[in-house]
């Protein structure tokens, strides 16, 4: 292939991995925020498939995205309130419980969706393209520069809210008070305890923003990004947002980093397939496992260690 084709695979890649990254961005802030609490949540994959469903189905039935998307972020609360209770409150193991709540959010959402028949084979009008005005490519540009750019500004409401948490995220994890409380609550909980920090209610507070962005991330899916809904269309995402929480060191600015690195990744299969190479696309559809696999085996490698009480239950005696 020329330079000018390899030049529109380039312009294609960034401008599809920066949308595949934003469903993984919004879980995995919200997973840091969990797990700097010291709460493994391993169901926001369901989160993130509750939300898809109630996002789509309640922008096809009121005809407004902007419900469809408080509808899915209620979804990821409501579920991450589930979690919360059985891991947090009644100590079970968070993993176990995780887990439950994946399986449930499967059954869940395909009996939902399979008994709205009017849901089936439906599409939604999703959230335009929004440019801010002052970010906009310049006309003097050359051809290519203004093409990076617009890959990178031409995100929906959804895309800039997610980039936008970022700092917010850091903001609050490293410079307030509340910050310092959630953090002492997942490295040394009986410390915080002794200082008067209520423990629980930090994590299950944590849970539940981290159920909220997950949620988020699922109405980007079905109605920011695909305009529909098919049955666990998370596909993973649940899964790989834990590993880009791991690759990004549990701070938000790193986890932005991973969750670009692992949208590439996503679109290396599209991109591929659409230029027609003769490069099999199965090896960059299982591209985005294979980091998964290896940012867990890289863990323990890390420079910035996980909270110390990360997964472990805490009552207050």
């Amino acid at each position: 292939m020329h330079g000018a084709v390899w030049g529109v695979i380039f312009v294609g890649l960034l401008f599809t991995g920066i949308r595949l990254a934003v469903p993984l961005l919004l879980a995995a802030l919200g997973e840091t925020l969990a797990e700097k609490s010291g709460v493994i949540n391993v169901g926001i994959e369901g989160m993130i498939l509750g939300g898809a469903l109630a996002g789509f189905a309640v922008t096809c039935l009121s005809h407004s995205p902007w419900l469809g998307a408080g509808a899915a972020v209620l979804a990821g609360m409501t579920l991450a309130a589930l979690f919360a209770g059985l891991a947090v409150v009644l100590g079970a193991d968070q993993v176990v419980v995780g887990t439950a709540t994946n399986i449930l959010a499967l059954g869940l959402t395909g009996v939902f969706f399979r008994a709205l028949p009017q849901l089936s084979g439906a599409s939604v009008t999703a959230f335009a393209p929004l440019t801010l005005p002052f970010l906009h490519p310049r006309d003097t540009q050359p051809p290519w520069a203004a093409q990076i750019a617009s890959a990178f500004l031409e995100q929906n409401i959804l895309g800039w809210v997610a980039w936008v948490l970022v700092p917010l995220c850091w903001l609050f994890l490293f410079r307030t008070r509340a910050g310092l409380r959630l953090r002492a609550a997942g490295e040394y909980p009986e410390a915080a305890d002794g200082a008067g920090v209520r423990v629980e209610r930090v994590r299950v507070g944590a849970t539940l923003a981290g159920g909220a962005l997950a949620g988020l991330a699922g109405a980007y899916l079905s109605i920011g990004y695909t305009n529909g809904f098919v049955e666990n269309m998370s596909a993973g995402r649940g899964f790989v947002a834990l590993a880009v929480v791991i690759l990004g060191r549990w701070n938000p600015f790193g986890v932005a980093g991973a969750a670009f690195l692992f949208g590439l990744a996503f679109a290396l299969q599209y991109q591929f397939q659409a230029a027609g190479t003769r490069f099999p696309y199965q090896f960059f559809l299982a591209l985005p496992y294979v980091l998964t696999l290896a940012a867990l085996l890289l863990r323990s490698r890390l420079r910035s260690a996980p909270p110390a009480a990360l997964g472990e239950a805490y009552q207050r005696g």
